[in-house]
C-alpha cells in the first residue's frame, strides 16, 4: 500500500507539471496502447528489467542512459539499436554505452508472448522507467506507441548528444535545442546518481578544470585515474560517490560539496544560473523525483515515429 502511496504522490504533480508548461503530448501515444494487442507487454518489459537489475544494479544507468541517447537522436525511434557501418551505436559518441543485450531479452521476453506487436522504441521507455523504479527511483506513466526508425544516423550522434567536459552554457543550449529547457536539464542530469563512469571521461576533470574540487575527492580520483592517457582509461568510479546505487538526491549534495565526477556535472553548481536549481534539489528530494518524472516523460516523446510512420522490428539490432 505505501508503494502505490508514493507513485501516487508523484504522478500527480507530474501532470500538473506538464500542463503548466503547456506542453504538447503526440496525439498517436496512449498509456494503454498495447491493452488489446499484447496485454501481458508491460509485465514482460518490468520483469525483465528486474531480473537485469538484481543481477547488476548498474543496468539500472545503462538503461536510463540508452533510452536518452536514443532520444537525443533523430527521436525516440530505436535508431541507436541497429547494427551497422558507420552506426549510432558504433559512434564514437556512443562509446561506452551498456545495456543493448538487456534490450534484446527484454524484446525476446515480448515475442514470445506477441511476436510483432511491442516496438523496441517503447521497449526503451519503459525499461528506463521501470529501471529507475528498481532502484527506489520515482515512476511515470509511459505512453507508448512509438514505432522504429529503419536508419540510424551517425553524424548526428556526434553533434546532438552531450559531453562529460560541456560547460553550463553548451549542455543548456544542447537541451534547448530538443525542447529542454534548463531546469529540465538539471533535473535529467539527477541520473547520475546512479551508475559509473570511466576514467577517460573525468581525467579533465581531475588535471585540465578551474571548477572547485574536494581536496580528498580529488586525491580519490588521481589514484584511481592516471593524468597520461591511456593509462587507466577504462577504470570505473561512481558518478555518486555516497549512494552509487539508489536514485535519490545525493547526486546533488555532491555537486554542493564540489564532488561532480564529470566536468558537466560540477558546472550545474559553480556560481552560476543552475545553482538555486541544484540547491533546491537537495532540500526537497520529491520535488527532484517529480521534475525528474516530467522531464522524461518529455524527453521520451521527442520526434516519436508513430501511426503509419516507421515499423515494428521484429529483432532491436536490424531494420526488418
Amino acid at each position: 500500500m505505501g508503494n502505490y502511496k508514493y507513485i501516487e504522490t508523484i504522478l500527480i504533480p507530474i501532470f500538473v507539471l506538464l500542463l503548466s508548461l503547456n506542453y504538447v503530448m503526440p496525439c498517436n501515444l496512449t498509456t494503454n496502447f498495447y491493452d488489446k494487442t499484447c496485454p501481458k507487454a508491460l509485465a514482460t518489459i518490468k520483469g525483465s528489467v528486474r531480473a537485469a537489475v538484481a543481477r547488476n544494479p548498474r543496468n539500472a544507468a545503462s538503461l536510463v542512459r540508452l533510452h536518452f541517447h536514443d532520444c537525443f537522436v533523430q527521436g525516440c525511434d530505436a535508431s541507436i539499436l541497429l547494427e551497422g557501418t558507420n552506426s549510432e551505436k558504433a559512434s564514437q559518441a556512443n562509446n561506452g554505452v551498456l545495456g543493448y543485450n538487456l534490450i534484446d531479452d527484454a524484446k525476446a521476453a515480448v515475442e514470445s508472448v506477441c511476436p510483432g506487436v511491442v516496438s523496441c522504441a517503447d521497449i526503451l521507455a519503459l525499461a528506463a522507467r521501470d529501471a529507475t523504479v528498481a532502484v527506489r527511483g520515482p515512476s511515470w506513466p509511459v505512453r507508448l506507441g512509438r514505432r522504429d526508425s529503419t536508419t540510424f544516423n551517425a553524424d548526428e550522434a556526434a553533434s546532438d548528444l552531450p559531453r562529460g567536459n560541456f560547460n553550463l552554457n553548451q549542455l543548456i543550449d544542447n537541451f534547448r535545442r530538443k525542447g529542454l529547457n534548463a531546469r529540465e536539464m538539471v533535473a535529467l542530469s539527477g541520473s547520475h546518481t546512479i551508475g559509473q563512469a570511466r576514467c577517460v571521461t573525468f581525467r579533465g576533470r581531475i588535471y585540465n578544470s578551474s571548477l572547485n574540487i574536494d581536496t580528498a575527492f580529488n586525491s580519490s580520483l588521481s589514484e584511481s585515474c592516471p593524468q597520461t592517457a591511456p593509462n587507466g582509461d577504462s577504470n570505473l568510479q561512481p558518478l555518486d560517490l555516497m549512494t552509487p546505487n539508489r536514485f535519490d538526491n545525493n547526486y546533488f549534495r555532491n555537486l554542493v560539496s564540489s564532488r561532480g565526477l564529470l566536468i558537466s556535472d560540477q558546472v550545474l553548481f559553480n556560481g552560476d544560473s543552475t545553482d538555486s536549481i541544484v540547491t533546491e534539489y537537495v532540500n526537497n528530494p520529491s520535488k527532484f523525483d517529480s521534475d525528474f518524472a516530467a522531464a522524461m516523460i518529455k524527453m521520451g516523446e521527442i520526434d516519436v515515429l508513430t501511426g503509419d510512420n516507421g515499423i515494428i522490428r521484429t529483432r532491436c539490432t536490424a531494420a526488418s
